[in-house]
């Protein structure tokens, strides 16, 4: 009689899909090499709470802005500057100053720093066009920041173009 119902049991069990565990399934194809005579051993968990310390989380705000600075500094090249060590500026025979470093492969300080305004400049025209699809209703404002963004990432490019065609010593864009 027991016989039967744990055999409807586990029929009942096989016909419900999912309803078995892993270890359920495991068990019958699992072989015990140590025989009967010693039994397999079962581990049990304490549940044990750790007290937990709450902090308060910054605000999204500060989150953002301190990856702003810390993008803004990767873009200056601030290894390189530590590493390095070049000059802050340069002079040419007469005594004036130059802010462009003659080598494409080596930079002033101040260059580094200019160029990676002008790459924060146009990083943050990308942000503005992802912020223009935030106002698809209010048509007006999504424009205004639509070229906005545009005209930043375009001046950006332009400017970091002039920067390299003048380091190379070639005339500005060709003309």
């Amino acid at each position: 009689m027991e016989k039967e119902t744990k055999l409807k049991i586990k029929t009942q069990n096989d016909e419900i899909l999912g309803s078995e565990t892993v270890f359920e399934k495991l068990r019958g194809k699992t072989p015990w090499i140590f025989g009967k005579k010693i039994r397999k051993p079962k581990v049990v968990y304490p549940k044990v709470k750790l007290p937990r310390m709450d902090m308060p989380l910054p605000a999204r705000s500060l989150i953002i802005i301190i990856v702003y600075i810390a993008l803004f500094l990767l873009q200056t090249g601030i290894v390189y500057i530590l590493y390095r060590t070049p000059m802050a500026i340069g002079a040419n025979q007469e005594g004036q100053p130059i802010i462009l470093y003659p080598d494409i492969q080596d930079a002033f300080i101040i260059e580094s720093i200019v160029a990676s305004i002008f790459i924060f400049l146009c990083s943050l025209g990308f942000v503005m066009l992802y912020q223009a699809s935030k106002y698809v209703y209010n048509k007006k404002i999504a424009i205004r920041i639509l070229v906005i963004g545009i005209i930043l990432i375009i001046s950006t490019f332009f400017a970091l173009q002039a920067m390299i065609s003048i380091k190379l010593g070639n005339p500005l864009f060709n003309v």
